[in-house]
């Protein structure tokens, strides 16, 4: 399916307005292509390509709401959409939690499309996966892989004025590879919203020399121990400390920024002077979309400066409550690192662990972000300097917030899940135990 342009969109949100007799409407479409590849034991197993498009209707009588989608774009099937949400509007309870939509707003230019993206054929994806399987097979090592492209639109409308479109493309692969006994396994990810920026190759090659280092790994005693996290690894915890920046949950006393007796801990020094989070939709390596989640235009934000908290998310309902202005949550969010590269922090480490990435993480107090999990896919010890052996993998017991505390140095960014996040030096992190797991 071809991306609707901005004015056949605008066509079809205009025209499913005219049919609307609600007190409020709001008409969401959107649609694209997502193409995919997948491989494992160095064979590819599935590919293909999904064509989508959807219409979505909100209509409101007073607080109360209801909604339809459908995916067929004729005149009566609109017609009947909209006077099905309409239907059950008049049926629903009020939402005491209601906001009126937003009138006309003035949305930012985005950067989220790569024409490169957008024309990616079968072809490229079998010659991206090929060069990620071949040097795994030569190397008599297992490579299990997926790749995933999209390319798309979403434009919305509503019947105060207010209007969006937005295109978007992306792409993500990841790879992990295991030696041929079982016993050694490496892991890499990617992701970008150019595909021309992606090489698979270099990324397998790293995952294929984690494997190959990982093999035959010894067991230590659980602990407190310095540790390297990659970027990867870092973003896995870091992620669980920006999602927890929520305005109700502190003003209710749900969160580690709830403050004894009422209040917040916004203003308050969190953490080591060296971390520096913020998001800014024009970021170059991770632009985002023009608008938030509730439709305001995104724009840059400070959350944390100098280790400390300077702003969290506001809904419109929980920002007029308290008398403030919303603040959205953003698309991405980029922490400030340093200049050392990964071999930089190994070799100013005189002991300590290096950690590719976490998984199976869990939370154990919210209020606290004390949080659980396990290594995987190349866990290293690190003595005087250098790679001594692998180890086996580690369950951890830490928070991010403890970890931001913890700073001895900052590296180098890398663009992680749409965020940009910087490879860490953290001391005294807690290892429990330890998992025969590769």
């Amino acid at each position: 399916m071809a991306i609707l342009t901005q004015e056949e969109a605008k066509s079809i949100l205009d025209k499913v307005l005219s049919y609307a007799k609600a007190d409020e409407t709001e008409v969401v479409i959107s649609g694209g292509r997502t193409g995919n590849i997948r491989y494992a034991r160095n064979t590819v197993s599935t590919s293909g390509e999904t064509n989508e498009i959807s219409l979505n209707i909100t209509s409101v009588y007073g607080k109360k709401s209801g909604s339809s989608s459908i995916n067929e774009l004729d005149d009566d099937s609109l017609r009947k959409a909209v006077a099905r949400a309409e239907e059950i509007a008049m049926l629903a309870p009020e939402n005491p939690e209601y906001m009126p939509m937003l009138g006309p707003q003035d949305y930012p230019e985005s950067k989220t499309f790569a024409p490169a993206t957008d024309a990616i054929t079968p072809d490229q994806r079998a010659q991206i996966a090929a060069d990620s399987l071949n040097p795994s097979g030569a190397a008599n090592l297992s490579a299990a892989g997926y790749l995933e492209d999209y390319s798309g639109f979403t434009a919305m409308a509503n019947s105060k004025g207010m209007f969006g479109y937005n295109k978007r493309t992306s792409v993500d692969f990841s790879v992990t590879v295991r030696t041929s006994d079982g016993t050694g396994s490496g892991y890499a990810i990617r992701d970008y919203n150019d595909v021309s920026l992606l090489n698979s190759k270099e990324v397998t090659n790293i995952a294929m020399q984690k494997a190959q280092a990982s093999v035959n790994a010894q067991a230590i005693e659980p602990g407190k121990y310095t540790v390297i996290l990659e970027p990867t690894a870092a973003g896995d915890l870091l992620g669980l400390l920006t999602r927890s920046l929520d305005a109700r949950n502190a003003d209710e006393g749900r969160s580690f920024l709830s403050k004894k007796g009422g209040g917040t801990r916004v203003g308050e020094k969190f953490f080591d002077e060296r971390v520096n989070i913020y998001s800014d939709p024009a970021h170059p390596e991770i632009p985002g979309a023009p608008w938030d989640n509730e439709g305001y235009p995104q724009k840059p934000v400070k959350w944390i400066e100098n280790g400390v908290v300077k702003n969290m998310f506001y809904s419109r309902y929980w920002a007029d409550k308290q008398g403030v202005a919303p603040v959205g949550r953003p698309s991405g969010v980029i922490m400030e690192g340093g200049d050392q590269s990964l071999a930089d922090l190994i070799k100013s480490t005189e002991r300590g662990i290096l950690v590719t990435r976490f998984w199976y993480i869990r939370s154990v107090d919210p209020q606290t972000l004390l949080f659980t999990g396990l290594t995987r896919d190349g866990t290293f010890y690190i003595e005087n300097g250098q790679i001594k052996f692998p180890v086996k993998n580690f369950r951890f017991n830490e928070s991010p917030i403890i970890m931001l505390n913890n700073i001895e140095a900052l590296g180098r960014q890398q663009r992680v899940g749409g965020d940009m996040i910087p490879a860490m030096k953290i001391r005294d992190f807690t290892f429990t135990s330890l998992s025969d797991a590769v």
